[in-house]
């Protein structure tokens, strides 16, 4: 049996020494990938998170406040509906009115074939087309006596504290005593047809939460010149 030399055993030893200083030399590859998977998987850094925070902030601020304005300017849709329907009812009742020459209070309303035709001529007290246009003296929408006959005579009108019908009879609907309803008449062309033979009838109704107000037109045209009411 043999001995190992002492020189052996000092080989043996250093080549020792030198693996066991290398193995802690070595930077460990395992340790380091699961660190940069710890640090992956950390989450966002305060100034990532502060940012991000800013961004959706002043995104939401901005959609609220679209919404605030549409909101604001928006009317209920029962007003709007109930608004159509006042203007509706006052456009329909002046198109549905004579459009003659003359007023038909003129005995000649029947047969002028123009507004020189009446009397007074052109221009006249019973001239329908004079201007301004607009009721004549004493006449008003309700009167018994000397009631609105023309549609000119609407020029210029206006109804408000509550929807009354031409006969005079209230609307029986309390929420309407806030619309207001206004009519403007004026002569303008329609295709080929002139100005003085064709008017625009403007109804334009008001309420308080409504915005913005609504405005119905509709145009009469004089195609019986002679018919009275």
């Amino acid at each position: 049996m043999s001995i190992p030399s002492p020189r052996l055993k000092s080989q043996v030893s250093s080549f020792k020494l030198e693996d066991a200083r290398s193995a802690f030399s070595k930077p460990n590859l395992r340790l380091q990938t699961s660190n940069l998977r710890l640090r992956k998987s950390a989450g966002l850094s305060l100034v990532e998170l502060i940012v991000f925070i800013v961004i959706v902030g002043a995104a939401v601020a901005g959609v609220l406040g679209a919404l605030n304005v549409s909101t604001r300017a928006s009317a209920d849709p029962v007003i709007q509906k109930q608004a159509l329907a006042v203007a509706e009812a006052v456009l329909e009742e002046v198109q549905l009115m004579p459009f003659t020459y003359c007023d038909p209070d003129d005995a000649n309303a029947a047969t002028a074939l123009s507004a020189a035709g009446c009397t007074g001529g052109a221009g006249g007290a019973n001239d329908e087309g004079r201007l301004p246009l607009g009721a004549e003296a004493g006449e008003t929408r309700l009167s018994i006596a000397t009631p609105y006959d023309n549609v000119s005579d609407y020029s210029g009108f206006v109804m408000a504290g509550g929807v009354v019908d031409i006969a005079g009879n209230p609307v029986p609907m309390p929420e309407l005593a806030a619309y207001t309803a206004t009519v403007a008449v004026a002569g303008q062309a329609l295709g080929g047809i002139a100005a003085g033979e064709s008017l625009l009838v403007t109804v334009t109704v008001t309420h308080p939460s409504l915005s913005p107000n609504l405005v119905l037109q509709g145009y009469r045209v004089r195609y019986a010149p002679n018919a009275l009411p």
